[in-house]
């Protein structure tokens, strides 16, 4: 995550969503579910990250998105405000079928990125570092399948309305793929060649980010239906070729 744009974060991330809160209080509606990040985080100490991990982000993007989960506290303590605050690792994936998926303007995720190059809509993917203490090089990511977000989400919603405490869990597949790992299991899925640029490294990025799901494996019965790389880019290819 870089430091452009921190504007947008304070605003979108903090203002907006107290904006959001206080208008729920004011309709009676006390149960919030929160999309939050391993961002909150920061340089990691140690992996696989549970919930109880020091959270030091070193991004506006982090920082945003943990003072939303301190004021999510702070609510509970004044309202009776419940939550649960899901701290997805990596976003990925598309619906199975292809019929959903995901468009950023501008994007900034990995596989997307990479599978644009992939399709001809970019000429390159760059790759922001080759120097990181990983076996590669590259920096680790753990990508989970926006279906198991969903979910996840799902679970998070009856946890609550059957009266359980406010939680935090961290969501990811447990498992790291570097980004080489990724452009080849791209190149693997799409039977294409896709040209990367070397670039230095970006402010932000820790070498690896890999979560510690067990917390709501055990507490919200959630499993992870999509944990294997090929099937995450699979979906991502088939939902990136209808916009071709």
């Amino acid at each position: 995550m870089n430091f452009a744009g921190p504007t947008n974060y304070y605003r979108n991330n903090v203002t907006y969503t107290l904006g959001l809160m206080d208008a729920m209080r004011a309709h009676g509606v006390n149960k919030f579910i929160f999309s939050s990040t391993a961002a909150t985080f920061g340089e990691p100490q140690y992996t696989p990250m549970d919930e109880q991990y020091p959270q030091q982000p070193i991004s506006p993007y982090g920082r945003t998105k943990l003072m939303v989960e301190q004021a999510l506290a702070d609510y509970e303590r004044a309202y009776g405000f419940k939550s649960v605050r899901l701290r997805y690792f990596n976003a990925a994936g598309a619906d199975p079928e292809g019929q959903l998926g995901e468009r950023h303007d501008p994007e900034t995720h990995l596989i997307p990125l990479v599978l644009q190059t992939a399709a001809g809509r970019r000429p390159s993917i760059s790759v922001f570092g080759r120097d990181y203490d990983t076996p590669d090089g590259t920096c680790i990511r753990d990508y989970i399948h926006i279906q198991d977000l969903c979910s996840a989400h799902w679970l998070a919603l009856e946890s609550l309305m059957s009266g359980a405490d406010s939680q935090s869990y961290n969501l990811g597949n447990g498992n790291g793929f570097s980004v080489q790992k990724v452009i080849d299991t791209a190149e693997q899925v799409t039977g294409r060649k896709i040209t990367v640029l070397n670039s230095p490294r970006r402010d932000g990025d820790p070498a690896r980010l890999v979560a510690d799901s067990r917390l709501a494996r055990e507490k919200l019965g959630w499993q992870s239906q999509y944990a294997d790389l090929a099937t995450i880019i699979e979906h991502a290819w088939k939902w990136e070729m209808r916009g071709v």
